[in-house]
């Protein structure tokens, strides 16, 4: 990923940001592309939930072609985490959230969708990261509470994190997924804060004791440790 020079292209309005970079990398596209929508119409977040974006938020999507293998995909949400914390925490006190929400209090500030593609022999294909901030306005998302960063134009916030994500690829390349796991854990919830992770209809609750080798979010819960590769955190 050394000397990826990205190629931001900016449109006034999308449908999402998400699907046409999904369909210019199957088309061929070459890594370093990015798309960001001034206003985008039916963006997409985790778990097939809607995104809103008002113009003065950012609302982006970026290809990698990283040389991994399928087991490494969800370590690239962390990584886009960090990557985004680094240029936020610049104007507020911001935390993470697992997987790869950003946090303002207890109000969210921005959330990333990573999808990875595999080739056929197992290894990853692209990497797209969907990435949504509030920089000028905090939508309303049922059952949680939103706030926002700025104002800040969002080309420059763009660029910010184009360059941070730049940084961490080259890192990862370098030296592996340890320094994303410890810059997570940084930037992540203090040891020992109350959690819950629903799964289906049902939570598991415990307290907060970092992430595995692998990325994967660590609970002591009543009945022992126990680590979550997926999942969602709810009310403790």
């Amino acid at each position: 990923m050394s000397g990826l020079a990205w190629r931001l292209s900016i449109e006034e309005s999308l449908p999402s940001t998400q699907t046409l970079v999904a369909e210019r990398a199957e088309a061929g596209e070459p890594a370093g592309l990015a798309i960001m929508a001034r206003l985008q119409t039916a963006g997409r977040g985790r778990a097939s939930r809607g995104w809103s974006n008002r113009p003065g938020n950012l609302a982006i999507s970026i290809l990698v072609r990283p040389e991994a293998e399928a087991r490494a995909a969800g370590q690239f949400a962390l990584l886009a985490a960090v990557a985004l914390h680094q240029v936020a925490v610049s104007h507020a006190a911001v935390r993470l959230r697992w997987p790869n929400d950003l946090m303002l209090g207890e109000a969210k500030v921005a959330g990333i969708l990573t999808e990875a593609s595999l080739r056929p022999g197992g290894a990853i294909a692209h990497v797209i990261f969907g990435i949504g901030v509030n920089l000028a306005h905090a939508p309303p998302v049922e059952g949680r509470a939103t706030a926002c960063l700025g104002p800040i134009p969002p080309e420059r916030f763009a660029w910010a994190l184009l360059e941070a994500l730049g940084q961490w690829l080259d890192r990862q390349a370098r030296e592996g997924f340890a320094p994303i796991r410890a810059a997570w854990m940084a930037a992540g919830p203090p040891p020992g804060t109350p959690l819950s992770v629903r799964q289906g209809d049902s939570f598991i609750r415990g307290r907060y004791e970092g992430l595995t080798e692998a990325g994967a979010l660590r609970l002591l819960t009543e009945e022992g440790p126990r680590s979550f590769h997926a999942g969602e955190l709810g009310e403790v």
